[in-house]
């Protein structure tokens, strides 16, 4: 399985940041340290982090994620897309691959 979240908190923070600051930086570090340390193969870009992982494996780390991130507000938004293939390994990087052959091929 593939699976990207996103996860940010909302509204006034009970530990771990600055009242004040609108910026979510400090919660994401928090929620991506947890998945970089799960040691399933993950990558992060601007808007979404993505894990590959078994069914259970994987929402273990997106619940640990969302908990962490809950340091930051009184509320956390959660947003998860996945792609669920069963037998298939090494989608993250395979998928984009494929893509890269077919622009490649393209006249």
């Amino acid at each position: 399985m593939l699976l990207a979240f996103s996860v940010a908190p909302s509204g006034v923070p009970s530990e771990g940041s600055r009242p004040h600051d609108a910026s979510v930086h400090d919660a994401v570090a928090a929620a991506v340290k947890i998945v970089r340390e799960s040691g399933l193969p993950n990558q992060t870009d601007s808007m979404f982090t993505t894990i590959e992982g078994e069914w259970d494996e994987v929402f273990d780390v997106v619940k640990r994620a969302t908990e962490a991130v809950g340091r930051y507000g009184s509320r956390v938004s959660l947003v998860i897309k996945a792609d669920i293939r069963p037998g298939y390994r090494g989608e993250l990087t395979a998928k984009v691959d494929r893509l890269e052959n077919a622009l490649a091929q393209e006249p």
